[in-house]
Parts: structure tokens; sequence; C-alpha cells
């Protein structure tokens, strides 16, 4: 339904994950009848979670851990982790400044170039130490870096910027051109972010096994308000998920959705896949793990952009093991530990088996769905109130 913003300009109605809800349906299933896995490629994951590129999230040991328990992560390629031999010393750095000084002593860190040999490095230790080896580069620096990446052993490659398109245009450059790099990469390609049901279908029309969805949702990013763009997580998602049938009817490929940021708790979660995500891509609820390398704070890729940010550290404080983040149990009643425990229970709730049944549940628009009979949690800053 158009809304009329004035005379001349019409806007579409869209809605964010807190203006939300999923209906159960006529039937309920136990918890541990219910199938949560899923595959990239030819690689398959007990857990349908990406842990994103960001450098206060994923390192190899980080990576390895979240491999273990069924997850992916994926290694900025141009982050500190190939930049600097001792990663670990400038992230302890990090971890110390103060909040008003953090974005310009960042932005200095980050101008240390990226080193090839230390991609090498850090994939040949991702393999060694995981079955997938997943990494990041932004689309400016694909063709200078991902033949390193995959001389090194690299086995899934996520091609990932603030917005990407299939027609990026240029009078100075000459752009990758997706629709041709992908179809001859040998490994598979996910590609993003993107919030538009159209954009998603162009980028799935480049045989990228999936398409990151979301522009400026994430905890740390601040490019709603620095760019004044972005889409409402529950539409972008929805959007892409019909551009994801179109394009399977058209080729007969199935290209995933992965939903990358604006989700903090299970029940987030959950409403993502309803609206019909096969996967979600999440940085800071796993920032607050023991094992990630951010100590408590985590950041963005644009955070430190030279010339205009679009981010900023943030404080996530360290809370739980990874595991216990992802699978439990919780000793918390907020959403933020056990999120796939509650995945796979509001999915049993509602009587939906596996990831694609559970896209076919009713969603309805309901605003008051945090805040309905919990004035005493909201009073007192706990559970939903918190």
């Amino acid at each position: 339904m158009e809304i009329e913003i004035g005379k001349g300009k019409v806007g579409r109605r869209a809605y964010g994950f807190d203006e939300i809800s999923v209906v159960p349906s006529r039937r309920t299933r136990d918890p541990e009848d219910i199938d949560i896995t899923v595959n990239i490629d030819k690689y398959g994951l007990k857990l349908p979670v990406i842990a994103s590129a960001m450098d206060g999230v994923v390192d190899v040991g980080f990576a390895t851990t979240m491999g273990k328990i069924g997850g992916l992560a994926v290694l900025n390629l141009e982050g500190l982790q190939c930049r600097y031999e001792n990663a670990d010393e400038i992230l302890e750095n990090i971890s110390r400044f103060k909040p008003a000084e953090a974005t310009s002593k960042m932005q200095k860190i980050y101008t240390e170039p990226v080193k090839e040999e230390l991609i090498a490095k850090r994939i040949g230790q991702l393999k060694k130490e995981n079955n997938i080896a997943c990494a990041s580069l932004t689309p400016q620096r694909v063709q200078k870096y991902y033949k390193t990446a995959l001389d090194a052993g690299l086995d899934i490659l996520v091609i990932q910027g603030t917005v990407v398109s299939a027609e990026h245009v240029s009078k100075t450059k000459t752009p990758l051109d997706l629709k041709k790099f992908i179809p001859n990469c040998p490994i598979p390609v996910i590609v993003g972010g993107c919030a538009s049901y159209s954009t998603a279908l162009h980028l799935m029309r480049t045989g990228a096994v999936g398409v990151l969805v979301g522009v400026g949702p994430g905890a740390a990013c601040t490019t709603r308000q620095v760019l004044g763009i972005g889409v409402p997580q529950a539409t972008a998602i929805a959007d892409a998920a019909a551009a994801r049938v179109r394009h399977l009817e058209e080729t007969g490929n199935f290209s995933l959705v992965i939903a990358d940021g604006g989700m903090r708790t299970g029940g987030d979660i959950s409403k993502a896949i309803a609206c019909g995500a096969d996967i979600v891509m999440i940085g800071s609820p796993l920032s607050r793990a023991k094992e990630a390398p951010g100590r408590g704070y985590h950041w963005g890729m644009a955070t430190f952009h030279p010339e205009l940010p679009r981010g900023t550290r943030i404080k996530t404080d360290v809370a739980a093991s990874l595991e216990e983040i992802l699978i439990g149990p919780a000793f918390e009643n907020d959403g933020t530990l056990n999120l796939f425990g509650a995945l796979r229970t509001s999915m049993a709730t509602c009587g939906y088996e596996n990831i694609k049944d559970f896209q076919r549940a009713e969603i309805i628009v309901a605003p008051s769905i945090k805040s309905e009979g919990k004035m005493h949690q909201q009073q007192q800053k706990v559970g939903m109130g918190s």
C-alpha cells in the first residue's frame, strides 16, 4: 500500500522486526524434531547462521569454534587480521580507546595496508582448523586479492559492501562485473548487501549462491543516519524472498536469502526466517562471546572509512561462551542466549518442521507486541524491558 509523503511523492510502508510477530498455526511439534540445517552449495551447516566479517567478531580461533558448533564464520580479508601479523595486540589497543577518540584512532590503525602474505597465511590457518574456509572482500578489492585467497584454499567467497549492485557504473574506473566474475569463479560466491526486490533479483541472476539482505540495520552501523538510506529488515527480507521465487521460476536455481544485521534475540532470528530468510548473518550478538577477539567491543567495516565513517565502535560486553550464545543453555531471560534453541522452539511452537516450512508462517503487523502487558518489566528494566 502506497502512502502519500507529499503531493509529489508516495512511499511504501515498510516494517522492522519490532513491528511484526509470527502467528502460531493449528499444529505444534516437539523442538527435538525440528530441522534447522541448511546448505551453502555443497557445504552443510547444522545451524543457519553466519558470523559477520567484522574484526571484533571473527579471527581464526573464533571461526574454528564457530565451525565446531555448527555455524560458519567469515574472515575479513581487508581487516586487521590481514594488515597486522599480531592483530591481537591491535585489538587490545582498540578496546582501550575512549569513546570520543575511537573513530579517529581506528582510522589511523586501518591505514596499514593489506598484506597478501597475511591473506594466504590466515586462509591457510582456517583450512588447517576448519572444514570450510570462508572470507570476504569488498567489490573494489576482489580482482586484486581473490587469486591469492583461492590459491591458499578458500572455499567460499563473500563479496560484501554497504550496498552492492549487479550494475555498477563508473566514468573513471573499470568496476567488477559480477555477471562475468561469479559464473567463472571456481568456488561459491555470496554477494551483498541489498535491500530491494529488484537489486536482490539482479544479484541472484549473477549466479551467486546467496544474497546478503540488509542496508544499515547493524548495531554498530550509522549508514541510515549518515546517508539516509536503508529499508527495515522485515520488509527487505520479504522482498528478497519474492525475488528468490522469481529467480527460481526463471532459472531453476535456488539462491539463498541471507538476512544480514538487525537481529539481537532469538525472536528476531525467528522473525527473519519467517519473513523468508534461509540463513542469518549476525555480528553484535556474537561479539559478546568469550571467544570473540573484540574484547566486548564491536564495529563495522565502514567505521574506519578515511573520508566518511558510517559506523561506530559500540560496547557489547563479554556475556557468555559462543556455545551458550548459539545453542545454550541460557542463564538470562531476555532472548540473547541460546539463539538457535529459541529458533527451534519457535518453529516447534508454530508447528513448522524445517526452515522452508517456517517461511510459510503467517506474519502480522503488531506494533504493540513487545509492550502489551509488559509494564512491570519495562519499569523494572528486566526481561523484555531490559
